[in-house]
């Protein structure tokens, strides 16, 4: 059995250093915002090229806290827009809900996964005053095109990279630094991957950064001294120390990946099958390898048979899950498309040269 993703088979690079870091971790006594979630946020904002990072405990947080942050500056009010795609995880429209602001959801193409630029400025109402990109599946929005239809309309550019550690733009700027503020999730299964929950924000805004630490922790700006209503949002103490060892080997994971998606690209030779572009560039980490399948149900089965793992990401629209029934009437024809017709297929830095041949000839004779 090839496993969609081997979680032990990743961490266990790193199984005595997560030893050490743990004792450490012990004897230290401090476990709730300690040295470990500092060192961390000076590493990863060092790797992200931001000058803040601030450490959240999951990715739905660190984008509810970015918007809550700007709500407090006075950039956003409860009511406003902000345009997002429309065949995103359902957790960035949660974000934007739970900040009481409205997402405007907006269409898909089947090529990038990511907004549909021609249609995206049709989007744009006086309320309008954000725009979340996702970088979906580790591919990295057009940030350049983005930030110049912001900038028309001046509007605050906040980037969903929950699945784009380490991708870098043309520009040689990473995700998390290509906007105002991103938020990042480390789900065990993201390309940086803690061993439980956790999440972060990085800009380049003084006084939004101030806001989140705020916001983060109840919000007090000072023990006991509750400025605002916050949440109880932090990194955990453990999970920082793990994510700083796992941080050195993003770059050599994504190269990785990157290779593994080319041998798929150049040897999936299936016309049942439809691959994702790609040009060999550094602005696609493929935290996830998807394909877009004409019957899925069949291909899983063949999949299942010849013991390849397998999701799907993912089966249903948000505009189209009982949580969202005010969302119910919209209608998205590429996005919906695209919800029924992808499927995911095993991709991670310790897949074997043998796996992946494996995974080929699978999908070569579907």
């Amino acid at each position: 059995m090839i496993p969609f993703l081997d979680l032990h088979k990743v961490n266990a690079r790193f199984e005595n250093e997560f030893k050490n870091s743990f004792q450490e971790f012990l004897d230290s006594g401090y476990y709730i915002l300690g040295n470990q979630v500092t060192r961390f946020e000076q590493l990863f904002a060092d790797y992200c090229g931001t000058k803040h990072c601030i450490g959240v405990a999951n990715g739905l947080d660190a984008l509810r806290l970015i918007l809550e942050g700007y709500k407090h500056l006075g950039n956003l009010k409860t009511g406003d827009e902000v345009i997002v795609a429309s065949n995103t995880f359902i957790a960035t429209i949660i974000a934007i809900k739970q900040a009481g602001l409205t997402p405007i959801l907006a269409e898909a193409t089947a090529e990038t996964f990511n907004f549909d630029l021609n249609k995206l400025p049709t989007y744009i109402s006086p309320k309008t005053k954000a725009i979340m990109p996702v970088h979906l599946y580790g591919k990295l929005a057009n940030m350049e095109a983005i930030q110049a239809l912001a900038d028309l309309n001046n509007l605050l550019v906040i980037e969903d990279a929950a699945q784009a550690h380490g991708a870098e733009y043309f520009s040689k700027k990473k995700a998390g630094n290509l906007g105002d503020a991103a938020g990042f999730s480390f789900y065990p299964s993201k390309n940086l991957g803690a061993l439980g929950d956790g999440g972060a924000v990085t800009t380049n805004d003084d006084a939004l950064a101030k806001a989140i630490r705020m916001f983060r922790n109840y919000g007090t700006s000072t023990k006991y001294i509750n400025e605002v209503l916050g949440l109880n949002s932090r990194l955990d103490e453990i999970q920082a120390a793990f994510l700083s060892i796992k941080l050195g080997s993003l770059d050599a994971d994504n190269l990785r990946r990157r290779e593994i998606a080319q041998r798929y690209i150049a040897e999936i030779k299936n016309l049942k099958i439809t691959l994702p572009t790609y040009e060999g560039t550094a602005d696609h980490v493929f935290h996830l390898f998807v394909l877009q399948v004409e019957d899925r149900a069949a291909v899983v089965a063949h999949l299942t048979e010849n013991k390849v793992g397998h999701l799907i990401h993912y089966p249903i629209a948000p505009h189209q899950q009982k949580a969202l029934p005010e969302l119910k009437d919209l209608s998205f024809p590429v996005a919906e498309a695209l919800h029924h017709h992808v499927v995911s297929i095993p991709m991670s830095p310790v897949m074997t040269q043998d796996q992946v041949s494996k995974v080929i000839s699978v999908l070569n004779s579907y």
